[in-house]
């Protein structure tokens, strides 16, 4: 994650997010710079709008949020559909004993 925040603090400083500066935040900051990691962020953010993507990531909990209901009910659905299962069978059960009772 440092190296993320890093490369925000770059941006928003107005600066350009390369390699020799995210190095130089790392440091600053007391991390050690591990150099693939460093080349792996630089080559990703490349072509990146940062502004564009910390918008979308900052819509992206309400989005969560707003789908959870949902997935709640799926689930409480899916568990519904299991007890009616369960509950079909125990009735069968029932069903074959009380059948065992009147051939005794």
């Amino acid at each position: 994650m440092e190296y993320i925040y890093a490369a925000l603090i770059i941006h928003k400083a107005g600066k350009k997010v390369d390699e020799t500066t995210v190095k130089n935040v790392l440091t600053a900051a007391g991390a050690k710079a591990d150099d693939a990691r460093v080349k792996a962020l630089v080559a990703s953010l490349e072509g990146v709008n940062i502004d564009e993507a910390v918008k979308k990531a900052a819509a992206a909990p309400v989005a969560v949020a707003a789908a959870a209901p949902a997935a709640g009910a799926a689930a409480e659905k899916k568990e519904d559909k299991k007890q009616k299962a369960e509950d079909d069978k125990k009735s069968e059960e029932q069903a074959a004993a009380g059948l065992s009772a009147l051939f005794g």
